[in-house]
């Protein structure tokens, strides 16, 4: 199995019901969805038919809808309609890569390990906006102090960075309630632009 445990995919208001978004889990592309019930699932970001990217999908109900020919997998990630065959009980084995997935402390965690304990969230923070850095991920967490639960900061931004590729990662910024997030908010693009100046 894979050494991977927990990372942070996205942020809690990065993902509102009926929303799919395309994250990585370790090396993994995925796509995270939140069903209108608000269930969240990360599933591999392939559609079993056809191989098309579930991200770019739809959300209806408690179904992600694939956009190329409109297969809909419900939940436990088993196929559960096919349009052109409306008649039709999909059989079991039609089913998407299912991942580990927490939402805890405004984020939204995926595991490639389904034995892994569950992460540690992040307290008495609220979530400001995840960004994407052109930078590599060791780029940006050379610049932060390390923290507990992951987190890594910089003034009164505490940040999640998790790779994208080889220079490139997502920081997921969570603040200290009482601080202003536009000053967050300058203060987290400022490092986003040192990064990428480097």
């Amino acid at each position: 199995m894979n050494e991977l445990t927990w990372v942070a995919v996205a942020l809690t208001p990065d993902l509102p019901a009926g929303v799919a978004i395309p994250a990585r889990v370790g090396s993994e592309d995925v796509a995270v969805w939140r069903a209108a019930s608000g269930a969240v699932r990360i599933w591999g970001d392939r559609c079993p038919h056809r191989g098309m990217r579930l991200s770019h999908g739809f959300v209806r109900g408690e179904t992600l809808a694939c956009i190329y020919h409109g297969w809909r997998y419900g939940l436990d990630g088993g196929c559960a309609h096919i349009p052109a065959h409306p008649a039709l009980e999909p059989p079991k084995t039609i089913t998407a890569r299912v991942f580990g997935c927490v939402e805890a402390g405004g984020v939204i965690f995926g595991t490639l390990d389904p034995e892994a304990p569950p992460p540690a969230a992040p307290e008495g923070l609220v979530p400001l906006r995840s960004v994407e850095i052109g930078a590599a991920a060791g780029v940006v967490q050379a610049r932060l102090m390390p923290g507990e639960a992951g987190l890594m900061w910089s003034g009164d931004l505490a940040l999640l960075v998790q790779p994208v590729g080889e220079d490139t990662c997502r920081a997921h910024a969570l603040i200290p309630p009482g601080t202003d997030p536009k000053a967050a908010s300058r203060a987290l693009e400022a490092l986003r632009r040192t990064c990428e100046e480097d």
